[in-house]
């Protein structure tokens, strides 16, 4: 199945970006009355017919549509501290946007390498990402926030809030955990390649994230990023 995107849409038409209708036009050769797939970013297929086919504006009309288009049963925020490697952050982007993640927050603590994080390739990755896993909804990728500040703004969700960490202390594994404590939001704290430090972790447990583990194995900060988001897929798995 092959997707489109735009967010432009009044009076059942659809108008695309020059970049959109470029790939359709020239790349994919679709011209006019072709049947095209759109989605709208916020949750809705639509099945529409081009009626212009202007390689820098592309116009479908819309002839039906689909609402909460394979839409999940939860909602997820994944807050990673970016990598020294860009690469590897992006990495985790892709495939977190192609399991199921909803926001994605890159969180700046103590250890971490980088701290100077650019949204916009990353909003692109994500694009790409949703149309490839047949998704209608395009996750929100964050400017970079401070550690604190991040723990300050979600202190008093309700949400299951789990943060992953390297030190010596009692913690869960997330699998057991996510298996018996369903819920319907989730939120979740992956470190950077030194880890939180004593007081972050502390400020986070006092503000009721939950600590887990992910295994025996010493991963990466962007596969222990994946490995939490596959982690949430598979145990909403009906």
């Amino acid at each position: 199945m092959e997707l489109f995107y735009s967010q432009d849409i009044q009076n059942d038409i659809v108008v695309f970006s020059a970049e959109e209708s470029k790939h359709m036009i020239k790349v994919l050769r679709h011209n006019i009355h072709d049947n095209i797939n759109v989605v709208d970013g916020r949750g809705s297929l639509f099945h529409c017919s081009i009626i212009d086919a202007n390689p820098h504006s592309v116009r479908a009309q819309i002839n039906s549509s689909q609402p909460n288009w394979n839409k999940r049963s939860y909602n997820l925020t994944m807050a990673v501290a970016p990598t020294k490697n860009n690469d590897r952050f992006e990495n985790f982007v892709e495939k977190a946007c192609e399991i199921g993640v909803d926001t994605i927050v890159p969180v700046i603590s103590q250890h971490s390498q980088r701290r100077v994080y650019k949204r916009e390739r990353a909003e692109k990755i994500a694009l790409s990402a949703m149309k490839q896993s047949l998704k209608a909804s395009l996750p929100v990728v964050t400017d970079a926030v401070d550690f604190n500040d991040f723990i300050s703004k979600y202190k008093d969700t309700s949400a299951i809030k789990l943060i992953a960490h390297c030190m010596d202390s009692d913690k869960h594994s997330i699998v057991e955990l996510l298996r018996d404590n369903k819920q319907d939001s989730y939120i979740i704290l992956i470190g950077p390649e030194g880890d939180f430090n004593e007081k972050e972790l502390n400020l986070a447990l006092d503000a009721g994230f939950k600590p887990v583990h992910l295994g025996t194995s010493r991963l990466r900060t962007e596969t222990a990023a994946i490995l939490a988001v596959t982690s949430v897929y598979l145990a909403n798995i009906d």
